[in-house]
C-alpha cells in the first residue's frame, strides 16, 4: 500500500469568507473530524493536494495526517469538493481512524482481462462494465487500494454480480450488510451482442398487406 504523508495548517477564521481567502492564497479548507476528538479547521497547499489526488490510491488509503508539525494521525480522505469548471480543489474532509474499529469506504475496481477475453476479441460482443467502484467496512489494515476483477474468460451472455468479487481477507462488501441480499446483488459487468434483435415469435401474425387500389363505385 502507497504511503501518503500530508502536513496541515490550523486555522481560525471559518466560514464562506473565510475560505474563499484561504483559496485566493494558494490554499484548501480542510476539516478533520472522528474519534474522540473534536474537529479541527485546516488548510492544505492546493499544489500539494493537486499531486496527492492525481493518484487513485490517495482516495482509499490510510493516510499520515499533522498539523502544524504535530503528532502524526491515521486519517482517511472521506469527501472532496472540486471546482466545476476548474482544476481546482474547493474543500475536503479527513476522518481519523484507529485499529480497533471498522471504516467504511469506497474503493475502486480494476477490471483485467477484458481485451484478452472471448467477448473482448469478438467484433459481436461487447463488456458493459456498470460500476467502477463498491462500497466496503474493514479495519484501517485491511484497506485495499482496490479490487480486482478477471474478465478474462467472459464470453457473449456472461455476467458477474457483486457476489462475484472475490474479495481480500477481512473485507466486507456493505450492500450485504441490510438485509435482501438477492436485491442488492447488482450486475458489476455484462455482456451483450451487438445489433442484435429480437426474433419475431412463432404464430405472430404477419403484417396486413396494402391493398391495392380504390375500390369501385
Amino acid at each position: 500500500m502507497a504511503i501518503f504523508k500530508v502536513e496541515s495548517q490550523l486555522r481560525e477564521d471559518i466560514g464562506k469568507g473565510a475560505s474563499r481567502r484561504l483559496r485566493h492564497a494558494g490554499l484548501v479548507p480542510v476539516v478533520l473530524y472522528g474519534g474522540d476528538r473534536e474537529p479541527r479547521n485546516l488548510s492544505l497547499n492546493h499544489n500539494q493536494v493537486l499531486k496527492l489526488v492525481e493518484d487513485e490510491a490517495f482516495f482509499s488509503s490510510i493516510i499520515e495526517f499533522s498539523a502544524d508539525g504535530g503528532k502524526k494521525q491515521k486519517v482517511v480522505l472521506k469527501d472532496m469538493q472540486r471546482h466545476p469548471a476548474k482544476p481546482v480543489v474547493m474543500h475536503m474532509d479527513f476522518m481519523r481512524v484507529d485499529d480497533k474499529h471498522e471504516i467504511v469506504m469506497n474503493v475502486p475496481l480494476h477490471f483485467e482481462g477484458g481485451e484478452e477475453s472471448p467477448a473482448g476479441k469478438s467484433s459481436r460482443v461487447m463488456l458493459d462494465y456498470q460500476a467502477n467502484e463498491v462500497e466496503i467496512s474493514c479495519f484501517p489494515k485491511d484497506l485495499p487500494e482496490f479490487i480486482t476483477v478477471d474478465v478474462s474468460t467472459f464470453d457473449a451472455g456472461d455476467n458477474l454480480h457483486l457476489s462475484d468479487l472475490k474479495l481480500p481477507e477481512g473485507v466486507t462488501l456493505t450492500a450485504f450488510t441490510h438485509g435482501d441480499n438477492e436485491a442488492h446483488d447488482t450486475v458489476i459487468v455484462s455482456t451483450s451482442i451487438i445489433g442484435q434483435t429480437a426474433e419475431p415469435e412463432e404464430g405472430a401474425d404477419e403484417p396486413a398487406a396494402e391493398e391495392g387500389g380504390e375500390e369501385e363505385a
